[in-house]
């Protein structure tokens, strides 16, 4: 067996997944960038990526005090004369350090023609990210609302989102573990609320699972999937995104699951 096949796969022939995937074919968002081969969430990460064939950009956002949109993981940096740790809400752009870039940046280096699915660390970020990808969408003459993903843990704070931004794709970021009243509830909740994705981490997932979401029409999504081994079991239960820092494998596991799509 290669090693990208299907795990059910003889070597002369490809089958489809146990469970078919409600995005077809499912996105490949390459965490942080393609963070295997270049510095995380850079332009130099986001754009090589897409080069490697990534359908989609993922990363963490955070608003600076003069209300960009920035892209950083953990919401920190060192600044000023002294090198203080401060939080980027209480920085201004200008004093970020340059390899930080914001989102507008991000389109401007990377074009329109990818998923992005942005983890509002900050909820306070969100109209600073609409007017990043409203902007970005004049820029282009794309409609880019519709393939930007906003994720969060909190379903009120998503609820909320939807609210004012009907047009966007919202996901809740979560853990099994810390679904209260059981995961059918939560499909439930997601599924009146309109939100339109779950997120787990990948030991998460099991095939009845993502029975259960679909059944409520919510797509499930699996991050943290970085061998062979996981792409396939999680693409052998039908799931509807991946997100990876190995773009070069996810891509691989995509494309032989989903030749004819790719």
């Amino acid at each position: 067996m290669g090693l990208f096949e299907p795990l059910s796969a003889t070597q002369d022939e490809l089958v489809a997944p146990r469970i078919s995937p409600l995005q077809t074919p499912p996105i490949g968002f390459a965490h942080r960038g393609a963070r295997a081969v270049e510095r995380e969430n850079t332009l130099a990460a986001f754009s090589r990526a897409l080069e490697m064939g990534a359908a989609g950009l993922e990363s963490d956002v955070w608003v600076t005090a003069d209300g960009q949109a920035v892209l950083d993981h953990d919401g920190w940096v060192r600044s000023g004369r002294l090198r203080r740790r401060r939080p980027i809400s209480d920085c201004r752009r200008d004093d970020l350090p340059d390899h930080i870039p914001t989102l507008a940046e991000m389109y401007d280096a990377c074009g329109a023609e990818f998923e992005l699915s942005l983890d509002l660390k900050d909820p306070e970020a969100a109209p600073a990210v609409i007017a990043a990808v409203d902007g970005a969408a004049a820029r282009t003459g794309h409609l880019l609302r519709n393939r930007l993903w906003l994720c969060h843990p909190d379903v009120a704070t998503l609820v909320g989102l939807r609210d004012r931004w009907p047009d966007v794709r919202l996901c809740n970021s979560t853990r099994l573990n810390r679904m209260e009243g059981g995961p059918e509830r939560r499909a439930a909740v997601l599924a009146e609320a309109a939100i339109d994705s779950v997120n787990l981490h990948q030991t998460d997932w099991t095939g009845g699972l993502v029975t259960l979401f679909h059944r409520f029409e919510v797509l499930c999504f699996g991050w943290d999937a970085q061998q062979p081994r996981v792409l396939n079991e999680l693409l052998d239960m039908g799931i509807d995104a991946v997100y990876s820092d190995h773009v070069d494998r996810m891509r691989d596991a995509l494309a032989c699951w989903y030749p004819e799509k790719q």
